[in-house]
């Protein structure tokens, strides 16, 4: 196992989880992790196969742990990664202290959501294409009783959408795969799609050529 010390807990990552991985992309939380493994999918891609591992940080303060132990001064992987725009100081200190540079962070790879990524799938997908899939779901009954409550007058729609998604434990997970199953593929957010573009095997064609950011 590989050993990261984060304050006063000590994070493990199994070394057999990273067995013949060429890559790791970096995702702040599970629903992340599982937006950008619901994707790779609806392209008909095999991460696993193309020797991609997704990991879940636990928060972006975390990725300069990472970085020191899968980067140059590690095991020496190509690194890619998602972040909230609120966390962009950690990654850009993370990037510069593991050795991996101070260009654009897009360049090296990392992406940003402009607030997360629920408020760019939300966005995506639109408001009426997000209430049709709590419709189906079985959640948009609950959801307006959400938007009644005291804390959620006077909020824009988009942002009881995304904080409804919040709200359960388990939630923003499930959410984030059928967000992403449900969007066109055309319309992906620009960060999601960029950060899998990143991790494109050598050699592999590139999505890219064919996609339209919403």
């Amino acid at each position: 196992m590989i050993g990261l010390r984060v304050g006063e807990v000590e994070v493990r990552i199994e070394v057999t989880a990273l067995r013949d991985a060429r890559a790791v992309l970096l995702v702040e939380g599970t629903s992340d992790l599982v937006a950008v493994q619901t994707l790779a999918q609806r392209r008909g891609r095999d991460l696993t196969g193309e020797g991609v591992r997704v990991l879940a940080m636990g928060g972006a303060t975390n990725i300069g742990h990472y970085l020191e132990q899968l980067g140059p001064r590690g095991r020496d992987l190509r690194l890619a990664g998602l972040y909230d725009v609120a966390e962009e100081g950690f990654v850009r200190r993370g990037l510069e202290r593991a050795g991996l540079g101070v260009a654009p962070l897009s360049e090296l790879g990392f992406h940003v959501c402009v607030r997360d990524l629920e408020d760019e799938l939300i966005r995506a997908l639109g408001t009426d294409g997000m209430q049709e899939v709590l419709a189906a779901e079985g959640d948009l009954r609950s959801f307006r009783l959400f938007q009644r409550q005291p804390a959620q007058q006077g909020r824009e729609l988009p942002a009881q959408l995304r904080r409804f998604i919040g709200t359960r434990s388990g939630r923003k997970e499930a959410y984030a795969r059928l967000l992403v199953q449900a969007l066109d593929l055309e319309r992906v957010p620009r960060p999601l799609h960029a950060v899998l573009a990143s991790v494109t095997p050598p050699g592999g064609a590139s999505p890219a050529r064919q996609h339209r950011t919403g």
